[in-house]
Parts: structure tokens; sequence; C-alpha cells
């Protein structure tokens, strides 16, 4: 088996290990706390249970993708002979800087590193870096076993050929990456969540709407097409004549609807106390954990929906 390093164990370190493991690949767990990826074994056992029990883990039993992960205390021993490093630390711009400058330095020149920060660019994270050219983000839609999309995201200096062959083992994976040109804050996803998210707090702050009834149109409504389309097929066929008949007809609802799209509410402000209010009516704060594992289950019936139906349907 071909060896992966997973630097960090927490949640989004533990997520990858299984992704990787359950495709067949041998999976090191690091993290500067040496107890981190023991605990980590013990969430990873939890979850390979319910992916079995969906049927998620790619015809292998847990046991066996539980034998290929294995914990390690040393950074070099995590590195030596992988073949790639995908990096989870905290959203910390130096702390990531000096990790990827041990990760350089001790990683052969031929292993890929990338990091699976949401926010940081990875020209800012790369750039001192003597293999910076081996560098580039690799941010997944958590948990990334159960939600293939994964932006790529190049720095300036990173080369085309190791953003081919990480597309390449993430599509190998399971994975559907998402391949950026070039860096840009927020990248792809959070550019696109964060544009829904800014409008559903201005229509809450302006009092059109409250919080549970902008759920309810995204829940029972867009996100039941957004769940096997994208915005674009979507308005491809949601005119007689494709996507230029759509933008014929209704570009002129939107340049409308702009203008008042130009300000920011203060996430912070006013504006979230009735949103709290509402969430926390609707689920107590001493329910979140167990609400989170509920979504987890939702989305593993969903992942087994999809993959029928691409079967039965076609994709």
């Amino acid at each position: 088996m071909e060896k992966i390093a997973i630097i960090g164990s927490g949640f989004i370190g533990r997520a990858w290990a299984i992704t990787f493991a359950r495709a067949g690949y041998e999976v090191v767990l690091w993290d500067q706390d040496k107890e981190a990826p023991r605990r980590a074994i013990d969430y990873i056992l939890d979850i390979l249970a319910d992916l079995d029990a969906n049927d998620l883990l790619m015809g292998t039993s847990p046991e066996v993708i539980r034998a290929r992960i294995h914990p390690v205390d040393g950074l070099e021993d995590a590195l030596a002979g992988a073949i790639y490093v995908q990096e989870n630390a905290p959203e910390n711009l130096s702390l990531k800087q000096d990790l990827f400058q041990r990760l350089d330095q001790a990683a052969s020149p031929e292993t890929i590193l990338a990091s699976s920060t949401s926010a940081l660019l990875p020209s800012a994270i790369t750039e001192k870096l003597k293999g910076r050219s081996r560098c580039l983000v690799v941010h997944p839609i958590n948990p990334p076993y159960l939600i293939p999309a994964t932006e790529i995201v190049p720095a300036p200096w990173t080369s085309p050929e190791i953003v081919a062959q990480t597309t390449a083992l993430l599509r190998s994976i399971g994975q559907a990456p998402i391949v950026m040109t070039k860096e840009i804050d927020g990248f792809v996803m959070n550019r696109m969540q964060g544009a829904l998210i800014e409008e559903a707090f201005r229509l809450v702050a302006e009092g059109y709407a409250t919080a549970e009834e902008i759920d309810i149109g995204i829940r029972e409504g867009l996100a039941l097409r957004w769940s096997f389309m994208g915005p674009f097929e979507t308005i491809d066929l949601n005119a007689p004549g494709g996507i230029r008949d759509y933008t014929e007809r209704y570009e002129r609802i939107y340049s409308n609807i702009f203008p008042s799209t130009q300000w920011r509410v203060d996430w912070n402000g006013p504006a979230l106390d009735p949103i709290e209010a509402d969430r926390r009516k609707r689920l107590p704060a001493d329910q979140l954990q167990a609400r989170q594992a509920w979504r987890d289950r939702r989305l593993m019936a969903l992942a087994t929906h999809k993959r029928r139906a691409e079967k039965e349907i076609g994709r």
C-alpha cells in the first residue's frame, strides 16, 4: 500500500484518514499532541461502524480499514515514504508557515504537500519554501468521506504536474476535485456559501423573514435541486432554450436585485440576536452534538441514495 501522512488529528485530519484508508492507502496520523492520534482512532472506529451500516466503505470491513491507520509519535516517521501529506493544523498563518517549513525539509522531494486550510492562501503559507512548487491547498468540504467535493488551489508557483497528480489521487479515492486555476480569498465554496449567508443575514436584519423561513427556503427548496445539480445546470434546465434563453428572460430580475445587496450586515451585531434566539428555540445548546451526529447520518443516507440513483437513473 502507498502511504499517506495526515498531519494534525482533529476533526479534519480524522476525516481525511477515513477517506484515504477506505480507498486502500496506508495512513499515518501525527499530531503535536502525542495523544491526539490515539484519541482519533476511537472516533474513527465509531464513524466506520456507521459508514459500514450505510454500505459506504467501498466493500471493505471496518476492521480492515482500521488496520490501515497507524498513529506515530515522530514527524519524520510520519513522512518517511509518504507519497502525499495532508496538513490539518489550526487556521493560524504563522503556525502553518512553520509547519510547512518542517514538512518541506523532512519530506522526500517527490512528496506532495497539501494544506486543508479553508481560508489561508497557499502563496502565504509556502512563499519562502525551497520546495514550494510541490505545495498547494486541498480543502475538503467536511467530512470528505461523505461529501466528495474538494477544492484544489495552487499557489502561483505550484507545478502543473503537482496539480495533475493531486487531482488524479483525489479522484482515485472517490473525491470530486474542484480544480482552481489560481488562488483567491475564500476559494470557490466559501465564496459561494458566503454570498448565500450574507443575503440570509440581510433578509433577517431588514425584517423580511425569520431565520427559520430562510432555512425552509433552502432546505425545502433550492437544496433539493442543488443536491444533484449546480447553479449553471439548474438555470440551463429552467428555460426552454437553455442557459442563454434563461439569461435573456431573467437577467433583469437579478440586475434589479443587485443594488440592494451592496451592503453588509455585522454578523455579530443586533441581527444575530433574533437568529440565535430562533436557533436555540429550535435546538437547545446542549443538543448541538446530538444534532451534529444526526446531520452526519442524514449525509450518509443521502450519499447512499445518490449512489443508487446514479446507477438507476444516470449521473
